[in-house]
């Protein structure tokens, strides 16, 4: 099976100052096609540790995906460390240079006399085109191995990888033999090591297909890499993977297609032709932006308050007063108040409430930071449960939520 190296180039993501969202992009991307990733190099802008940084990412993979460096000012040094590396001259591309002059004529721009080295070429190299940007990309070859220099800028990265050096590696790729198919689940309601116990089984590093989680907000993705000699053979391994895993995880399993919570809550209101009107208070409009994210929600979303003050969830939803005072705004029984207050003045068949303390302050021994209760009004009544998120003030924000929309999913596929 091909592999790849990713190096990205500037001193900007070294000090932090820039994420690098290009590799993780390019590893995607590239485990799509059956080509795995073995190393990410980040090198700074220097020439002489930018050569070496090439030398050995050709020496692990078959394929060398750069990114950064191909501006015009003194700091963009790919093009000459890559030149050093081939041991070629740089030379002019004159087809080149009028390319980019006539980006600048397009803008009405005056080219600065610095963009001229975008035109700068190592001998025996050939440049890949940039439709958005003036920075070419620059394709080479040595010893077998192919390296691909890309603008650092994500969206001209993206475009030109795509469009022209995606395809180049997947005709390679197939080449030599192998083919990946990746399947993701999402699950909501335990923890990473539960499912992992769960599916200790076939966890195995040696197994075909392989396993892996990742996590996020509660939200527990498992990826099925599974490898075959044909596309065929490696879909057919991930498809009995994925039907034997949702079998074992039973509801815990939300999505077998990426789908969000919000997608799939969408997609039970829409088929069962309900309604949903939310009142959210220490989530202060998150849930709300949650659903509201999704194409379509106006068919089933109709309502929703924020009522982070007590008077507003007075005043607006009808919350009596004698209520909140004898347990707190933060109770089982205000929850519910809020719940069944907002079906009843949206006139919907579901509602979603969320009352809590996010934190950091606030807080007391009896009511801790993190104390959520959250009510789902129904058909049948409202149910409300009390919840203790940890994290900071964000992350109890979007555990609140996620927590809210799983709840209502679950109602959904009982009522």
């Amino acid at each position: 099976m091909s592999q790849a190296s990713i190096i990205a180039i500037g001193n900007e993501i070294l000090t932090g100052h820039t994420v690098n969202t290009n590799a993780a992009y390019l590893a995607g991307k590239l485990l799509s096609i059956g080509v795995s990733v073995v190393s990410d190099h980040t090198v700074g802008d220097d020439i002489n540790r930018i050569v070496q940084t090439i030398g050995l990412a050709a020496g692990e993979a078959d394929f060398v995906l750069i990114t950064g460096g191909l501006g015009p000012t003194e700091d963009d040094l790919t093009r000459q460390a890559l030149a050093k590396y081939l041991d070629a001259e740089l030379r002019l591309d004159s087809g080149l240079l009028k390319k980019i002059e006539e980006m600048f004529e397009s803008r009405r721009i005056p080219m600065p006399a610095n963009n001229k080295l975008q035109a700068y070429l190592p001998s025996g190299t050939s440049a890949i085109t940039n439709n958005i940007g003036t920075a070419a990309g620059i394709s080479a070859k040595r010893q077998g191995k192919s390296i691909f220099v890309m603008p650092g800028v994500p969206y001209e990265m993206k475009q030109m990888f795509e469009e022209f050096i995606l395809p180049q590696i997947e005709k390679q790729a197939g080449k030599n033999g192998g083919m990946l198919v990746i399947r993701k689940l999402n699950c909501f309601g335990a923890g990473e090591s539960k499912i992992a116990e769960m599916l200790s089984d076939i966890a195995d590093r040696k197994r075909n297909p392989q396993i892996n989680y990742t996590v996020n907000y509660g939200v527990v993705t498992i990826h099925i890499t599974a490898r075959a000699d044909t596309l065929k053979e490696a879909a057919k391994l991930a498809d009995a993977d994925a039907e034997l895993i949702s079998k074992r995880l039973g509801s815990l399993v939300f999505s077998t297609g990426g789908q969000t919570l919000a997608e799939v809550v969408g997609r039970l209101l829409t088929a069962g032709k309900k309604t949903l009107a939310i009142a959210e208070s220490c989530t202060g409009g998150l849930l709300g932006s949650m659903i509201t994210d999704i194409p379509g929600a106006s068919r089933y979303f109709t309502h929703g308050w924020i009522t982070y003050s007590n008077n507003a969830k007075i005043t607006e939803l009808g919350v009596p007063a004698e209520l909140i005072e004898k347990y707190g705004a933060v109770s089982e029984e205000v929850a519910s108040a809020m719940a069944n207050q907002a079906k009843k003045r949206a006139v919907t068949n579901y509602a979603i409430a969320i009352t809590g303390i996010a934190g950091p302050d606030g807080g007391t021994a009896q009511k801790p930071a993190g104390l959520v209760f959250i009510g789902i009004a129904g058909p049948a009544g409202v149910e409300t449960k009390r919840f203790v998120f940890t994290g900071n003030r964000t992350a109890i924000r979007i555990s609140a939520s996620t927590t809210a929309l799983n709840a209502l999913r679950l109602k959904l596929q009982i009522d």
